[in-house]
């Protein structure tokens, strides 16, 4: 019994003893420093030993998640990109969440555990995964630190473990807390949450206490090792003041805690009212493995020789060097200056014009191989007409024949009943020897010259007569009565003096059926209405009118056509029935897309830019041929598609409201 009692006793001497050697006494307790600052200026309120170079402990794994947020901003990453845990990050000691080497975790748990539990192994996995190894990626959190104006920090881990020339301030961790809050407010409140599912654990906030007992306080993060003692970095807001503090050197959580509450009060009590915010300037993100410049690698260098680190110990692997100088590939050959100036002269024909003169060739082909129309057809008289005569060569022009040779030559061999040269001879044999000759250049002129065989072409067949070429032609008589007459009151006259019972005698005369002289056979009249022409039926009528107003100033007006090929002429009556007024509509030839749908209103263009180009994602069935515009109005930015019909615009207003967004359909004003 007496030997069971002395090993405990003497189990308990051993144990206290090494718990004397391993913590700190008061005489070597690590030093103490303090700063706090004005968060929305930067402007130092306070400090004690604010400059010494202290090791942070984990603090460090604020810069961890800096970088971590560097590369989620830069699109390198994303929260639910997998991470492999290596063997450095999962053999770090405690605290820990518990990963396992080769093991898969997302990227959002390992944020929740690093900032929340302050978990070294999560850390640890953070930087192996974006610096590729842990030398590489304390290189880059050193370099973050120069760009921050952290002077005096070097960093040797993700974590903050205890390493030599692992060092910062207090100053510098209460610069990194506060471009925390300004560079990534979108991340920041990970740092308030009392508890959070980390994926493997559910892990709780080591900064509980002092985010509890403190009024305002958000935040940061807290940190303890050994050589540290107990650190934290915090931050508090009351009303329009923000404050940022830092304490190093801590003997216990609530001692830190106690101390962190005097400056912070003394903070609060320095503090100006309404002081214009001045937010920090971003670090640059760096590109993938970019090489360390040259003035980080001196002060590396002088930074080992000071912390009395060997320098064959340190490596600095400088990426991006030129190993080889390859011989650049050849210019391709250039186009010989005949090609070119080829190339230049032939124009590029447009599709249009391409498609116009195909269907040309096409078309002048198909008439070229089309077969002629038959011989006693209107279309074959039409193109004999229209074909220019043969120009006489050598052989003497033959004399005109007698008017008795033509009516032999036209009773020996008749023209068909339906053709021109029919209607040409009755119209002759109707106005008998006795009737004076036509004017020339008139339509019977023209008539009489076709029956004798003559051209009635715009180009005169040579005459065999050459004295003939140099007469030239009776000028045409003119009424200048008429024509002085104004338009307007010339019309008037001439319907006022027109009386319609010589019209209608006229027309009777035309129509009727036509007497054929001895020995003259007459082809079958057709219908009047189907040989009709305007200028035929109008000509009359200007005559008799000019008869009625100046009788001794008028042409001789012609003997009434007894021929053949006119219709009847039908005179509307002077009064038109009273019918229903006239009315004219306008019509929109937009379609019907005058509607409109509004998605908003909001405080800035690019808001309003975004909402529409959200919505057109979310309903392009409806909104796709609508036309996006912002139009501002009372300082607000209101995004609108226009150019909808109205099912388009209730359609989509119904389909957004069921997604819960927010929809108005405008109809025309």
């Amino acid at each position: 019994m007496a030997s069971l009692v002395g090993r405990f006793i003497r189990s308990i001497l051993v144990c206290t003893a090494l718990f004397a050697l391993v913590s700190p006494s008061p005489s070597e307790a690590a030093p103490y420093a303090a700063i706090v600052m004005d968060a929305r200026t930067g402007e130092e309120l306070w400090s004690q030993n604010a400059d010494a170079r202290l090791h942070p402990a984990s603090l460090t794994k604020m810069m961890t998640l800096y970088i971590t947020f560097q590369e989620l901003q830069s699109g390198r990453m994303t929260l639910d990109t997998e991470v492999v845990v290596s063997k450095n990050a999962a053999a770090q000691p405690p605290s820990r969440l518990g990963l396992k080497p080769g093991q898969r975790i997302k990227v959002r748990y390992l944020i929740r555990a690093a900032a929340i539990k302050s978990a070294n192994d999560a850390a640890s996995a953070l930087g192996d995964h974006i610096g590729g190894s842990e030398a590489a990626f304390a290189e880059r959190m050193t370099r973050t630190a120069r760009a921050l104006g952290m002077r005096n920090t070097t960093f040797k881990n993700a974590n903050g473990l205890t390493a030599a020339g692992h060092l910062s301030s207090a100053r510098d961790m209460n610069l990194l807390g506060r471009h925390l809050f300004y560079d990534f407010p979108q991340f920041y409140n990970i740092f308030s949450r009392r508890t959070a599912d980390a994926g493997m654990a559910k892990v709780t906030n080591t900064n509980s206490r002092f985010l509890d007992g403190y009024e305002g306080a958000d935040g940061i993060k807290t940190g303890y090792t050994v050589a540290a003692g107990f650190n934290l970095t915090a931050s508090a807001r009351r009303g329009d003041k923000r404050l940022i503090a830092t304490v190093f050197g801590g003997t216990s959580t609530a001692q830190r805690n106690g101390k962190m509450v005097e400056v912070m009060n003394k903070g609060f009590g320095l503090a100006r009212e309404r002081v214009r915010e001045k937010p920090p300037a971003a670090a640059p993100i760096p590109e993938k493995s970019a090489p360390i410049p040259r003035s980080d690698i001196e002060a590396l260098v002088a930074e080992a020789a000071a912390t009395e680190i060997p320098a064959a110990a340190k490596t600095i692997r400088v990426s991006g060097e030129v190993t080889s100088s390859p011989r650049p590939r050849s210019r391709p050959a250039a186009a010989p200056a005949e090609a070119v100036m080829l190339a230049e002269a032939v124009p590029v024909v447009p599709d249009a014009l391409s498609a116009a003169i195909a269907e040309g060739v096409e078309s002048a082909l198909a008439e070229a191989v089309a077969e002629p129309p038959p011989a006693n057809s209107f279309e074959a008289q039409a193109l004999a007409l229209s074909a220019p005569p043969a120009a006489p060569r050598d052989e003497p022009a033959a004399p005109e024949a007698a008017p008795e040779a033509v009516t032999e030559a036209m009773l020996a061999e008749a023209p068909p009943a339906d053709s021109l040269e029919a209607q040409a001879q009755a119209l002759a044999g109707a106005s008998g020897d006795s009737a004076p000759p036509p004017a020339p250049g008139s339509l019977e002129a023209q008539a009489l010259a076709l029956a004798s065989g003559e051209s009635t072409g715009a180009e005169a067949r040579p005459s065999a007569d050459a004295s003939l070429a140099t007469l030239r032609p009776r000028a045409r008589p003119d009424l200048p009565a008429i024509a002085e007459t104004p338009a307007p009151v010339q019309e008037e006259v001439q319907l006022a003096a027109v009386d319609p019972e010589p019209v209608l005698e006229m027309v009777a005369a035309a129509s009727a059926e036509p007497v054929a002289p001895a020995g003259l056979a007459l082809a079958p009249v057709p219908a009047a209405a189907e040989t009709l022409t305007a200028a035929a039926s109008e000509a009359p009528v200007e005559r008799v009118a000019a008869a009625t107003i100046a009788p001794e100033l008028a042409e001789p007006v012609a003997p009434a056509r007894k021929a053949p090929i006119f219709d009847s002429v039908e005179l509307a009556s002077a009064s038109e029935p009273a019918g229903e007024e006239l009315v004219v509509v306008s019509k929109s030839t937009a379609g019907g897309r005058a509607w409109g749908v509004s998605v908003g209103a909001y405080s800035s263009h690019y808001e309003a830019e975004r909402a529409l180009l959200k919505t057109g994602l979310a309903e392009s069935a409806t909104l796709d041929q609508g036309l996006r515009k912002v139009t501002q109005s009372k300082g607000k930015y209101r995004a609108s598609f226009l150019g909808l019909t109205e099912e388009q615009a209730g359609l989509a207003c119904r389909r957004l409201r069921a997604r819960g967004m927010a929809c108005e359909a405008n109809g025309p004003a």
